[in-house]
């Protein structure tokens, strides 16, 4: 037997030995030797071509309202909670628009967009200083999630880009 067919013939083994491992023991090996994102929801509230922008103390700059997901919180549930807490607005997130996942950081954030008739009072929190409505070209400095944020939901309103096969196999 070649080496090929000894190493095919082995990792079916493990798959099989790994298909009838109890569920528990699986996510506990899964979470050992695979890289943990946080996952995150943002909300871009829109009003006019602008969105709101907050100024929070334990962000670099102007940040979108959000937050990291609680334990088996739905990503809309979460940004509901973060909008509420953070400006003081009761929002239906609707469907998430995109997602964006940081390698670098190892996160994970699912974007929601509400788009306003009209822009609403706000109650700031204790997270958030201040708050102001701008367009990106006005955005000045922001943390590097939201630029990254703004970047994937530009694009998230462009047709997809295809895939296609690369090489056929020789």
């Amino acid at each position: 037997m070649d080496l090929r067919t000894l190493r095919r013939k082995a990792s079916t083994a493990a798959l099989l030995g790994f298909r009838v491992t109890p569920g528990p023991v699986k996510r506990a090996v899964v979470r050992t030797i695979a890289p943990s994102y946080t996952v995150g929801a943002v909300c871009v509230l829109e009003h006019n071509g602008e969105f709101l922008v907050l100024w929070q103390p334990h962000r670099r700059g102007w940040s979108l309202p959000g937050g990291l997901l609680g334990r088996a919180e739905d990503p809309a549930d979460a940004v509901r909670r973060e909008v509420a807490e953070e400006v003081g607005l009761d929002v239906d997130p609707g469907d998430p628009v995109t997602v964006r996942v940081d390698p670098v950081e190892q996160g994970v954030d699912v974007v929601f967009r509400v788009r306003l008739d009209q822009r609403p009072g706000l109650a700031l929190a204790t997270e958030a200083r201040k708050a102001r409505w701008t367009s990106r070209a006005e955005l000045g400095p922001a943390d590097r999630d939201t630029r990254g944020i703004l970047d994937v939901l530009a694009r998230a309103a462009d047709a997809p880009r295809p895939g296609r096969l690369l090489d056929l196999p020789g």
